[in-house]
């Protein structure tokens, strides 16, 4: 007690102790330009994705070209159909596949594939995650190798540019196609009963429609309800969206992290960059490389840092941990498979992933139908397996650190519990960090991957699925608790900066950890005496998943060389001074 009431009378003194404090008032956000799209079926990008999933308005349509070529593509299919058994055309589909249909059953056909493949269940998936389904699969359609008008694309277009948005149900597909939740779309599209939302209402297309100023009524003609079904467009916006927030977690973690060091003073060779160098793991050094931005000129994290808790007892602590020293590696294996899924999902936004799918023939004239697997989404599947198991361990390890917070041998002098008063009287942080302690086993249960976990369905037809539904919806869940321990992290490693400042006094903290735990602050104050914690904890929590505590790394200044007659003319008028500063790891 007694080494820690210079601590205590500083908090007091910083700080009324109470509740978590209010957010402050904030200007009005203008809002969001219109995102433009003009769809080609070759040039959608994750910045595009990304700005759908963050809410922009859109206005997207076909690219001038794209038409004229999937109307030859139409023609030539219908041609085919005079000499070719297609499925999903002029034959039944699934186990049903050798029943033949005539062409007067076509668009009761299409119906009827939209009727009964809309049979999923459960909360329905977000409208940002459903627009950019629909969006992908317009972008798909508009490579001209599935055989429909370009009718099809521009009514889901429409609906999307419009702010209506198809209730599709989380629980169905097996990543085989995601057939259950477009086909509830492919049903919103024809204007029957299937519900959508529009403006905060939701009720049947066939009402919404008109009140969003499009026709109610769509019809579906020969082998166009199909490509509507087929291909796993909803597992690829789902872990789109994945992406985006793991991408800001990993950002995050970095920052609990080094605020971590700055608590526990630690060793700063484990950053050296002639170790990582050593590893070749581009993502490892780039990681290294953050963190050592984040806390230089930390003088806490010096041998005068170290000693000043306890100088008469002081030894030298020669290493950290093998969590401290291997957290680099650790968050270097998120961001690679990060980086893999950015660039599976580009493909998958621009590939054609229907069955089947329409060629010009390579002897002789016209078109032909062939079929395969391309709707198959197994390595989007196992990208999220392998994402969800890199999640995972960042939160063991996260949980690991806010552990070592409590104790006093394992923290190197910071008070039992984190507690801010009477320690004994005051019990100070250990259930919050119990919070994070509860989470991790649901993590590594939710880690299990579900590829490999395949069942046969419909007769033997469908005799391997991907279940890459199953795996992005595990995903999301271990992104929702991970966004927890990484808030109890932050909260946890910023009490432990307040209880040793006033011993630290004169030695500053990094640039970036030093911002970080200011912003903090600013909603929260530091615990003093126990008081309701759980206030404080979703405080932070929600300071996470607002992306509010990424840490900004300063960009280094690099002298401009002056102008001369070889590199003439003024600084580029489109680079402004808010460009020199980014959030630390995020994709250019």
């Amino acid at each position: 007690m007694g080494r820690m009431a210079t601590g205590a009378g500083l908090l007091a003194a910083l700080f009324v102790p109470g509740q978590a404090t209010a957010e402050p008032d904030r200007p009005a956000i203008p809002p969001a330009p219109v995102l433009g799209l003009a769809l080609d079926g070759k040039s959608f990008s994750l910045r595009d994705a990304f700005a759908i999933l963050d809410g922009r308005p859109i206005n997207a349509r076909l690219a001038p070209d794209v038409a004229e070529a999937m109307d030859r593509t139409r023609a030539g299919a219908l041609a085919a159909l005079d000499s070719q058994r297609v499925y999903g055309w002029n034959q039944a589909l699934g186990p049903l596949k050798d029943r033949p249909l005539s062409p007067e059953q076509a668009e009761q056909f299409q119906r009827n594939v939209l009727r009964s493949h809309a049979a999923g269940v459960g909360e329905p998936l977000p409208d940002d995650v459903v627009r950019l389904a629909l969006v992908i699969k317009a972008n798909q359609m508009a490579r001209g190798t599935v055989g429909v008008r370009p009718a099809v694309p521009q009514r889901l277009l429409a609906m999307v540019n419009a702010g209506v948005v198809p209730r599709m149900p989380g629980i169905g597909s097996l990543g085989t196609g995601d057939l259950q939740p477009q086909a509830a779309a492919g049903l919103a599209a024809l204007g029957g009963e299937a519900p959508v939302r529009y403006r905060g209402m939701e009720g049947p297309a066939s009402a919404m429609l008109p009140r969003a100023g499009l026709p109610r009524d769509f019809t579906f003609q020969a082998g166009e309800a199909l490509p509507i079904v087929s291909g796993s467009t909803v597992v690829a916006a789902l872990l789109m969206q994945a992406v985006h927030r793991a991408t800001a977690l990993a950002d995050q973690a970095e920052g609990a992290f080094a605020l971590f060091m700055e608590a526990t003073r630690a060793e700063r060779g484990s950053l050296d960059a002639r170790t990582h160098k050593e590893r070749h793991i581009p993502e490892e050094n780039a990681v290294a490389a953050r963190l050592r931005a984040m806390v230089a000129g930390s003088g806490w994290m010096t041998e005068e840092g170290r000693r000043r808790l306890d100088p008469e007892n002081y030894e030298p602590r020669i290493q950290d941990a093998v969590s401290v020293r291997a957290a680099p590696h650790i968050l270097a294996g998120l961001r690679q498979v990060l980086a893999e899924a950015r660039q599976a999902l580009v493909r998958e936004a621009n590939s054609s992933t229907s069955n089947p799918l329409i060629f010009r023939r390579e002897q002789g004239r016209g078109y032909e139908f062939v079929m395969g697997g391309n709707w198959d989404g197994s390595v989007m599947g196992h990208l999220a397996d392998s994402l969800n198991a890199e999640l995972t361990d960042v939160g063991v390890l996260s949980e690991g650190l806010s552990g070592r917070l409590l104790s006093p041998r394992w923290s190197y002098g910071l008070p039992a519990n984190l507690a801010g008063g009477s320690v004994g009287l005051n019990s100070g942080m250990v259930q919050v960090q119990t919070v994070a302690a509860a989470l991790v086993p649901e993590m590594q249960v939710r880690a299990t991957p579900a590829g490999t976990l395949s069942r046969p369905v419909k007769d033997g037809q469908e005799d391997h699925n991907t279940m890459a539904m199953a795996s992005v919806r595990d995903l999301h869940e271990n992104l929702d608790r991970l966004e927890i321990i990484l808030a109890v992290q932050y909260l946890m490693a910023a009490q432990g900066i307040d209880l040793i400042a006033a011993k630290m006094a004169g030695l500053p903290l990094g640039p970036v950890t030093r911002t970080l735990h200011a912003e903090l602050r600013r909603y929260v104050p530091p615990l003093a005496d126990d008081r309701y914690m759980t206030p404080d904890l979703e405080q932070v929590i929600g300071l996470v998943r607002g992306r509010r505590l990424v840490p900004v790394i300063p960009r280094p200044i690099v002298p401009r060389p002056a102008p001369s007659a070889a590199t003439p003319g003024p600084r580029d008028p489109g680079v402004s001074a808010a460009a020199a500063r980014r959030p630390a790891g995020t994709a250019r």
